[in-house]
């Protein structure tokens, strides 16, 4: 008996066998079970992601014996006919082979007509139906929008945005998505489990990683490395075999990029680069590290909705210590340009290595956020109110005055004085001084006054004298040298 690979093999029969598309199985199953079955469906998505799978099932589902169905038997003529590709009633057409108007009149267009043989429905499935001409998707439109009752259309592509518009308009779309590396890992450790092959986590990864979100790729990529390997598999086989780049180097070429050590990324990358790894793919899986990292950050470690492993969240939730998130986010923007520039790169690894370099001298960059509330801090501080009690040293030391502005001085009673324990002394502006006398005083500076020149007094020199000695005047005189009364009113 003639090997069959474990793509085929493995090939999920039923809705409920369907990995990652939860969403185009719970309409389909849905629109089978309330009768709602359109004339024509359009499922778009990466390659190896569930496309022609689920194509088959539905049409198994629809002309399964016991249908329209969402649990095809699978051993009826019908279903059988159909997973061996041989049913009368199901023609499955592939558009880039496929793709002129003739060939759309002859296969589709010519038989229409025809009433189905074995099932209820005659179905035409046509794969990569972007590759169609224009013509052929004009011959198809008339058909498309008034097909008999039993006559059925299902397209799949990988470019919706080349299908034409009039065609995308008389179908129900399905976008699948590419399959997390969870659930890839899961139905490759089912599969090992049913072959009997012992098989590590981080291998897993590895073969998850390098699949790029296709199921059918990571079981090709298995079953090669079961024809490698044996029964016993490593992360380093798959390594190996694929140059595809350790989860362990991938983390510590990151942590050295965060530490700026220059000399181990450089070390780390000579090491890869003469191992024969891809320089391009290595940059792909720092940037999905970082990215991952940005969004443990922002988040404040939550990496619910991360594709991530156990292992892999441990490591993020140990680098976001102390990483900041707009140095992070440089480092993602320069891989990023670093990947679109690597494409027509004649020294790639010259290039990687710059790049890494200046990625590392990203993480000095401070956070203007973080200068913000550290501004917002000092400002706070500076603003809190005066200690009124001094420490026990201060307490015995001499009190440091400080004048404030005050009241107005009256002559009839001593300056206010306050004293408190403060920070240097910061001398203000005299107060201006009031002086009030019965009678009342007007003090002026004396001019000067000719040798021989007499003053004019208005009041006489009796009571100028009475004045003048009084002990208020007298103190006003002392103050300022050389004053002397030339008027009593």
């Amino acid at each position: 008996m003639s090997y069959e690979v474990i793509a085929r093999k493995w090939r999920p029969q039923t809705f409920e066998e369907v990995v990652g598309q939860d969403h185009v199985v719970r309409t389909l199953r849905s629109a089978i079970e309330s009768g709602r079955i359109a004339q024509a469906y359009l499922l778009a998505g990466p390659r190896g992601t569930g496309k022609t799978t689920l194509a088959r099932i539905f049409e198994k589902a629809l002309n399964c014996v016991h249908g329209p169905t969402t649990t095809p038997c699978g051993v009826c003529p019908a279903c059988k006919a159909i997973t061996s590709g041989s049913s009368f009633d199901v023609v499955e057409i592939d558009g880039a082979s496929n793709n002129k108007v003739e060939d759309i009149h002859g296969t589709i267009l010519d038989t229409v007509q025809n009433a189905p043989v074995e099932g209820k429905f005659r179905i035409f499935y046509i794969d990569e139906v972007h590759m169609l001409s224009q013509g052929a998707f004009n011959a198809l439109l008339k058909t498309l929008e008034e097909p008999p009752p039993y006559l059925k259309f299902i397209f799949a592509t990988t470019d919706p945005e080349k299908v034409l518009g009039t065609i995308l308009s008389r179908c129900q779309r399905f976008d699948l998505r590419k399959i997390s590396v969870s659930d890839i890992c899961g139905q490759l450790r089912k599969i090992c489990a049913a072959e009997d092959v012992s098989i590590s986590d981080d291998a897993l990864l590895a073969i998850a990683r390098g699949a790029d979100g296709g199921m059918r790729d990571a079981e090709s990529a298995l079953d090669q490395i079961i024809a490698f390997t044996g029964k016993k598999i490593s992360e380093d086989d798959v390594i190996g075999v694929f140059g595809l780049v350790s989860r362990s180097m991938i983390e510590d070429l990151a942590d050295a990029i965060l530490r700026e050590d220059v000399a181990r990324v450089l070390a780390r990358l000579d090491e890869l680069d003469r191992s024969g790894k891809n320089l391009r793919r290595l940059v792909g899986e720092l940037i999905d590290h970082f990215r991952n990292l940005l969004v443990c950050l922002e988040l404040g470690g939550k990496t619910d909705g991360l594709d991530i492993t156990e292992a892999q969240r441990d490591t993020l939730l140990r680098q976001k210590e102390g990483a900041s998130p707009s140095a992070i986010l440089s480092v993602v923007e320069e891989l990023v340009r670093l990947e679109g520039t690597l494409r027509l790169a004649i020294s790639q690894r010259t290039l990687v290595e710059t790049s890494l370099i200046r990625c590392t001298r990203f993480s000095r960059q401070v956070d203007l956020e973080r200068i913000l509330r550290r501004l917002a801090a000092l400002e706070r501080g500076f603003a809190a109110p005066a200690t009124e009690v001094a420490s026990p040293q201060v307490r015995n030391a001499a009190p440091q005055v400080r004048v404030d502005a005050a009241p107005p001085v009256r002559m009839d009673a001593a300056p206010q004085v306050r004293a408190e324990a403060a920070p240097p002394v910061r001398v203000e502006a005299a107060p201006p001084v009031r002086v009030e006398a019965a009678p009342p005083v007007r003090v002026e500076a004396a001019p000067q006054v000719p040798t021989g020149a007499e003053p004019q007094a208005g009041g006489g020199a009796e009571p100028q004298g009475r004045v003048a000695d009084s002990p208020e005047v007298q103190s006003v005189l002392s103050v300022f040298p050389g004053a002397r009364i030339t008027d009593v009113r």
